[in-house]
C-alpha cells in the first residue's frame, strides 16, 4: 500500500448509477463518446482513463454512483455536450494491480482494503481505478491502479 496525493485534474466525464457487473458495459458505451468529444473539441489528453466510484459496494447487486473520466489539459471556453469538471488533489491509499480483470477484486481490491483496515487510516466513500495499461476486456494483463480516498 502506498499513500499518495492524486494529481489536480480537469476531466471530461460521464456519470451513471449502476452495479459492479454493469461497469464493463457502461465503460464500453461511454469511452467512445468521450473520445469523440475530445477529438471534436481539439482537447489534449492529460492522463489515463479514471473511474471514480462513490460508495463502492462489496457485492454485485447494490447500485453506486460511478464516473468515467478522461483527464484533459484545462481548456478555455468549452461549451460541449459532456461535463467538464475539476477534480482536486486528494490523499489516497494506492495499490497497483497487474493481471486480468477477473482478479481485480481478489488480488487488487481485497489486499488493499485489508491493509487500510489494519492501518490507522480511515476510508472516505470515494474510490478510483486508474487505467495505466489497458489491453482490452479479454486480456490476461492489465495495469490498473486502485485508489481509496482517505478521510484521515
Amino acid at each position: 500500500m502506498n499513500i499518495i496525493e492524486t494529481p489536480d485534474m480537469w476531466v471530461l466525464r460521464m456519470t451513471r448509477r449502476l452495479t459492479i457487473p454493469e461497469v464493463k458495459h457502461a465503460a464500453a458505451e461511454c469511452a467512445p463518446v468521450i473520445d469523440r468529444v475530445i477529438e471534436a473539441a481539439g482537447f489534449l489528453v492529460a492522463g489515463p482513463w479514471t473511474f471514480i466510484a462513490e460508495g463502492l459496494p462489496k457485492d454485485g447487486k447494490t447500485p453506486f454512483d460511478w464516473q468515467i473520466c478522461r483527464p484533459v489539459v484545462e481548456p478555455e471556453g468549452y461549451d460541449g455536450p459532456l461535463e467538464l469538471c475539476h477534480v482536486p488533489p486528494t490523499i489516497v491509499a494506492s495499490r497497483l494491480h497487474q493481471g486480468s480483470l477477473r482478479t481485480l477484486f481478489t488480488q487488487g481490491y481485497a489486499p488493499l482494503v485489508a491493509e487500510i483496515e489494519m492501518s490507522r487510516h480511515v476510508f472516505s466513500w470515494q474510490s478510483r481505478e486508474v487505467y495505466h495499461g489497458w489491453h482490452g476486456p479479454g486480456s490476461s494483463y492489465q495495469k490498473i491502479e486502485i485508489q481509496f480516498e482517505l478521510a484521515r
